[in-house]
């Protein structure tokens, strides 16, 4: 029989963990131990990488993108680990950078569509491509289970509401933590929640409309 674990970031003693992590690589920076504070933050990266991946995934879709990005992710905060408050949690301190950056990604990569347009790429094409990687929700529905089908309902959300739910249905986090990581009211961060809850369910409603195994047939 399996024991039940508790994650280690979401318990007082893995806050307090960190705290201690954290203030020991502070300390070996300030001494001049660059490989010291190095190995130190290791053993942070190795506490938070699973989590800081699973985050990046719903945002960004592609497994290269999202190593780049835990790893940009992990690089900042080291860079600028002297800012980090240590009265705060350092998971959500870390979850800011890493969905921060993950919107940075997106919005490059839009730009990077339009300059595209730009230089004479045909349009059409341009379209054709986004269609085909991103899959329509009728696609969606037929070739992946549920759990593909929810991440790619989560896809289409806009940028904020796609944060809220990321960090409240699928990472646990409280309102508060959350207003905290976007710099948000937590009044915001819940009209952020009941709408992109709803969004979802719109979608995810269509989805089962459109299914052959919801019993639609098409026939008039």
């Amino acid at each position: 029989m399996r024991a039940s674990v508790q994650p280690q970031s979401d318990s007082s003693e893995g806050a307090a963990i960190d705290s201690r992590l954290t203030g020991d690589v502070k300390a070996l920076i300030a001494a001049g131990d660059q490989t010291g504070a190095c190995e130190r933050f290791e053993e942070i990266v190795k506490r938070h990488q699973r989590r800081a991946t699973r985050i990046a995934y719903y945002y960004l879709q592609n497994a290269a993108d999202v190593d780049e990005a835990v790893q940009d992710a992990f690089l900042k905060a080291f860079v600028h680990l002297s800012s980090f408050r240590e009265e705060l949690l350092f998971k959500l301190w870390l979850t800011k950078i890493v969905v921060n950056g993950c919107l940075d990604r997106l919005k490059a990569k839009k730009r990077r569509d339009r300059w595209m347009i730009s230089m004479g790429e045909n349009e059409h094409a341009i379209i054709d491509r986004h269609v085909s990687a991103e899959a329509s929700p009728e696609k969606t529905l037929l070739s992946k289970e549920m759990g593909a089908q929810l991440r790619t309902a989560v896809s289409q959300l806009p940028d904020r509401q796609r944060a809220v739910v990321v960090l409240s249905q699928f990472q646990g986090h409280t309102t508060g933590e959350i207003s905290q990581v976007l710099g948000l009211s937590e009044a915001t961060v819940r009209v952020h929640l009941f709408r992109a809850i709803r969004s979802l369910r719109k979608l995810l409603d269509r989805h089962a409309w459109l299914s052959p195994a919801s019993g639609a047939t098409g026939t008039s």
